[in-house]
């Protein structure tokens, strides 16, 4: 035997793994409309880039007939490469190896691989396919997953970090994901659950199937765990792309700005008609987003959830910002639980990974109701006003209508750390609005008056007219500047173009205690 002999032994080893389960389990999983590991990070990764790590690791376990099992690979591919010239690190579980079921060393094999992406500095990729911890091996596969948990946890706000949900994640499994900071799951394909159809079925008399309990539409619209649902595997991991376009590699990082081509007009006129003049009147706040950001940036988070706050990135002037704006059309815009929850962890994140944040203000209020009250809207709603504050970025507010309240001060206003407030004209800043404060201010005229009606009527106007308009907060320094809405677009780029070099430090401390 010489080299050649064993550089073809080598070829040969190599060839075993990369056939995973072998040619019935891969044609099984082509008939679930599934593609299968390797084909996943090829689709997604830079044609050529990709470099495999710990090909050659096993399973040490050998009971309940491990030791007969031949498949190489241990269920899982990790390794390197580049996305759009951008380094990354994943991994890929491979359902054709023990159904992706994680065992002790399957999770070193994917906690080895987040190590080497936090020391690089590099966003991390998990690709799941995975039955959940692997039963033969025991306590064993529980440490391998404590062994990813720790990880997620202590890279967080270091790396961006990304799950894709591309077939079974339960139990314990969920978890992972769930720390991390972005999770797109597959239509049909995919689910996410910790204890299974027939586990509540059994304990609980619940029937219901895994799609209903778990799938991509139930975590996207009602619970809120996903961030992005695609209607195939492949759509999945074309928004993995485009996500890493909008990020820094790192916390150090600033994102990568993009050539833009100077528009010689940068007005938009037709703001003023997409925003109706009555505060009672609703429109789409997205219409207002397409007007002031570079055309076809937008990227929306959380779309399906919580639809009366609207966040996501986008590009003004080349610049990546994260934008969190009060959508008129769903609940009047107020806040909720659910929204506050989903602008809290958006701000956290833009913060974390210096991207500044811009928010579109039009707000009655926190949303009342008992309902709410019993579900903790006091903690919820505290979690706004907590990421506000202690978030660093450039932080700019345009308040367009209404700024009322709590929510008022909660949604990025001067007193909580705003770098810059604008106005539109037709704004109204107030405790409360002008119909409420004027029921309760004068009530007991009202009640006496032979034509209450309009007495109402009169007191709300002078009300309005009194306390309901920005300058009497411009007056008091509480809003910076009272601007032409046409002239929005202008008055961001010039606010981004002062605030590039913005440093501010806050209070050293271990960390601090947000109201989750």
């Amino acid at each position: 035997m010489d080299i050649y002999d064993k550089i073809n032994e080598l070829y040969d080893k190599r060839r075993q793994v990369e056939l995973g389960g072998g040619d019935e389990r891969i044609e099984k999983q082509h008939a679930k409309g599934k593609m299968t590991a390797r084909e996943r990070i090829t689709y997604l990764l830079d044609d050529g880039t990709f470099v495999e790590l710990y090909p050659f690791i096993e399973t040490r376990a050998s009971d309940f007939g491990m030791n007969n099992n031949s498949a190489k690979g241990e269920g899982v591919v990790t390794g390197y490469g580049k996305v759009n010239g951008k380094p990354v690190y994943l991994f890929a579980q491979d359902f054709t190896v023990y159904g992706g079921a994680l065992g002790e060393m399957h999770g070193k094999k994917i906690a080895a691989a987040m190590d080497l992406a936090a020391k690089n500095g590099v966003p991390f990729i998990g690709l799941n396919d995975s039955g959940g911890a692997r039963i033969q091996e025991g306590v064993s596969s529980l440490d391998g997953y404590g062994q990813i948990f720790y990880r997620n946890s202590i890279y967080s706000g270091v790396i961006p970090q990304i799950s894709v949900i591309m077939g079974p994640s339960a139990g314990g499994a969920v978890y992972s994901p769930a720390i991390t900071d972005f999770v797109i799951m597959v239509e049909k394909t995919s689910q996410m659950f910790i204890t299974g159809p027939k586990v509540i079925e059994t304990v609980t008399g619940e029937k219901i199937s895994s799609e209903d309990l778990g799938g991509a539409f139930v975590h996207n619209a009602k619970s809120g765990n996903a961030h992005f649902k695609a209607s195939s595997e492949e759509e999945a991991l074309d928004l993995v792309r485009k996500l890493i376009d909008y990020l820094p590699a790192n916390y150090k990082e600033k994102p990568e700005k993009k050539q833009y081509e100077q528009i010689d007009e940068e007005l938009r006129p037709d703001l003023t008609d997409i925003v109706p003049y009555s505060a009672l009147r609703p429109y789409d706040v997205k219409k207002v987003i397409d007007q002031v950001v570079d055309g076809d940036s937008f990227l929306e988070v959380q779309q399906d959830f919580a639809k009366n706050i609207v966040v996501g990135f986008a590009r003004i002037k080349g610049e990546i910002v994260g934008l969190v704006c009060n959508q008129p059309k769903y609940l009047a815009g107020g806040l909720d639980i659910d929204s506050s929850d989903k602008a809290a962890r958006f701000i956290r994140f833009c913060d974390s990974f210096n991207i500044p944040l811009i928010t579109f203000e039009d707000v009655t209020g926190f949303f009342p109701g008992v309902k709410q009250e019993h579900g903790g809207i006091i903690r919820h709603g505290a979690k706004i006003l907590y990421a506000y504050s202690e978030a660093t970025v450039p932080k700019i507010t345009v308040i367009t209508r209404k700024a009322y309240g709590g929510a008022y001060v909660a949604l990025n206003s001067k007193s909580i750390g705003a770098d810059l407030v604008f106005a539109w004209p037709n704004a109204e800043v107030a405790v409360m609005g002008p119909e409420g404060a004027a029921n309760i201010i004068f009530a007991k005229e009202i009640a006496e008056s032979e034509e209450p009606e309009k007495v109402r009527q009169e007191k709300i106007d002078t009300y309005r007219e009194k306390f309901a308009n920005p300058y009497v907060a411009a007056g008091l320094g509480m809003i910076d500047d009272v601007i032409d809405p046409r002239e929005t677009r202008i008055k961001l780029i010039q606010a981004l173009e002062m605030l590039k070099n913005k440093q501010e430090e806050r209070p050293n401390k271990k960390h601090g205690n947000i109201p989750l």
